[in-house]
Order: C-alpha cells, then sequence, then structure tokens
C-alpha cells in the first residue's frame, strides 16, 4: 500500500510543478489554432517541470510494484487519491483556496483510503486464463472505436465519454500489468496482454488529453475515475482471485467507495490550475461555474468551465 501511496503523492505533486512551470513560460506565438508546438521545449527549461516528469516517472515504477504486489482495487483506489494530493499542494504552490467542501473531500479520500489499507488482503493468485488475455486485448481495441465515436458528441457529454474511455484504458493497463507474470522477451512477445498493455495506455493518453482539450476538465476527469476504478476492481475480484481480509469485505467496499466519490468531488483538479490565484468558494464540489466567469487570465482551477486548461501533467498523461 506505500508504493500505491507514494505514486499518488507523486502523481499528484507532478500535476502542480509542471503547472507552475507552464505558467512561468513565456506563451510564445503559437499558430491560428492557438497550439504552439514549442511550448514543450520551452517548458523543459524549467526545472519545476523536469522535476514533475521525474516523479511521473517515480510513480509510474511505484504503480508497477503496487500492482504486483496488492489488489486491483486497492492500486485503483490509491491512483484516484492523486486528485487530493494535486488540491492540497496547488494550496501553497499556486495560492489556490479550497472550499470547505472540497477539504472535506480531501478528508474522505484519506479516510476511504485508511479503511481500505486496513482491510485490503495480498494480491489473487491467479494469473488469468488465455480468454482473459485475449479479452484485454479485445477491449484496449475497442477503447480506439469508442474514443473515435465519443468524439463526435456534444459538448459535456464527449468529455465525459472521452474520460470513461481513458479510464477503461488506464484500467486495461492495471489489468494487463497482473496479466503478465512471466517478464521475459520470449513471453512478453507471445503474451496479448502485453500489446493489451501497449494499446490501452497509448488509447488512453489520447482519448483524456483530446477531452481535456475539447471539453471540460471537471466532466472528463470525473469519467477516467469511474473508468479506471470500477471495471479494473471487478476483473480483479471476479477474475484474478484479489480479496480482502477475511470478515473486512464490508470495511473494504466502504474505503473504496470513500475514496472514489472522494475523488470525484476533487474533479477539477484533474488539471492542475494553469493560473495562481483566489478562488471563489462554490457552495459544493459540484457547483456549476456562472457563464463567463472565467476568462483567458482567469482559469484559475480548471473548474467545471468548457475551455479548459492545457497545462499540467497528471500521471504522465497529460501534454503542456
Amino acid at each position: 500500500m506505500i508504493c500505491a501511496l507514494g505514486s499518488a503523492v507523486c502523481f499528484g505533486t507532478a500535476s502542480v510543478l509542471q503547472a507552475v512551470a507552464a505558467r512561468a513560460t513565456a506563451p510564445g506565438t503559437g499558430s491560428g489554432s492557438g497550439v504552439d508546438p514549442r511550448l514543450l521545449l520551452r517548458v523543459l527549461g524549467q526545472w519545476r517541470y523536469l522535476l514533475g516528469l521525474a516523479l511521473d516517472g517515480c510513480g509510474f515504477l511505484l504503480e508497477l510494484v503496487a500492482l504486483r504486489s496488492l489488489p486491483i482495487y486497492a492500486v485503483g483506489a490509491a491512483l484516484a487519491a492523486s486528485l487530493a494530493v494535486t488540491a492540497v499542494v496547488a494550496v501553497p504552490l499556486l495560492r489556490v483556496r479550497l472550499s470547505r467542501a472540497e477539504w472535506a473531500a480531501v478528508l474522505v479520500v484519506c479516510g476511504g483510503l485508511g479503511l481500505l489499507g486496513l482491510a485490503s488482503g495480498a494480491e489473487g493468485k491467479a494469473t488469468g486464463s488465455t480468454a482473459l488475455r485475449f479479452g484485454t486485448l479485445a477491449v484496449a481495441l475497442a477503447i480506439l472505436a469508442w474514443g473515435a465515436v465519443a468524439g463526435r458528441l456534444p459538448g459535456r457529454a464527449r468529455a465525459v465519454a472521452l474520460g470513461l474511455g481513458a479510464g477503461f484504458g488506464f484500467g486495461v493497463v492495471e489489468v494487463a500489468v497482473r496479466l503478465v507474470p512471466d517478464l521475459s522477451p520470449a513471453s512478453l512477445l507471445s503474451n496479448p496482454a502485453t500489446y493489451a498493455l501497449l494499446i490501452g495506455g497509448g488509447a488512453a493518453f489520447l482519448l483524456l488529453t483530446s477531452a481535456l482539450q475539447r471539453g471540460s476538465v471537471t466532466a472528463a476527469t470525473a469519467g477516467m475515475v469511474i473508468g479506471e476504478t470500477l471495471g479494473p476492481a471487478l476483473v480483479g475480484v471476479v477474475w484474478l482471485g484479489d480479496r480482502t481480509r477475511a470478515g473486512l469485505a464490508p470495511l473494504g467496499i466502504t474505503g473504496f467507495a470513500l475514496a472514489v466519490l472522494g475523488a470525484l468531488a476533487l474533479a477539477r483538479f484533474g488539471e492542475a490550475p494553469e493560473e495562481a490565484g483566489v478562488v471563489e468558494e462554490p457552495e459544493g464540489p459540484w457547483a456549476p461555474e456562472e457563464p463567463g466567469a472565467a476568462g483567458p487570465s482567469d482559469m484559475t482551477a480548471g473548474a467545471t468551465a468548457e475551455e479548459p486548461a492545457t497545462t499540467g501533467l497528471r500521471r504522465g498523461r497529460q501534454h503542456p
């Protein structure tokens, strides 16, 4: 569990560091589409951005270790908790003010993870059948088709659908890691789960990036959290033998639900705030944003605005 929590801390902190670096980088002239392809080269000169990339790398390695020793449901819930880390770290570094409801959500996430840590058993001993490996590969390919369809949906529905697809893609990665028991080159090349991992991860990155470019950060992140926690957890329990400690299943279910619900309440931190400043306290974590409340220089926290920020890199998933 320490590795899973360490991974969440790395991902959540990296997101804020990269947002700070991107904000401190000259925007440049860009192109007619408003996208500056040279931005990446400029932010690579920022030590905070490089530190964020290093933390992303450490987070990914810790995630792999956690997936090899913990039930998938525990790792998935811990990774969703990186949103709580981002929210807390954004307070001193970006001078973002959390609402009372958001501080409560942070506490809910921590409490849920605490319960989950107490209830989680060791990972299931099953390595998965051949049918499950091919099924995981089929799901990874289906996610690509899902993205093509979801990208044609209007507004918020598109962001939710693309975020959900991205979550399923990251879920495929979580499951595929458990379906690769042998890391020898010959075994890797002959295992369908290896290709599922690569395709699922790549598809998830593309879908989430598209969702954040063309829709609400909050809606996209909420879809992603649901997709990357519920599906993989079910696969782990049903097909890979993941269980809680004896007699603690209700405690584990409660902890999992609290961690996921708390992460959903912090979904606006799916991409770290672009501008420092004071955020108006909403009435709740899902409070809608008034039209015109966020201008080009006022995207303080991504909130629910339909024009998302484009800085930050959560879990190595987003571009600067």
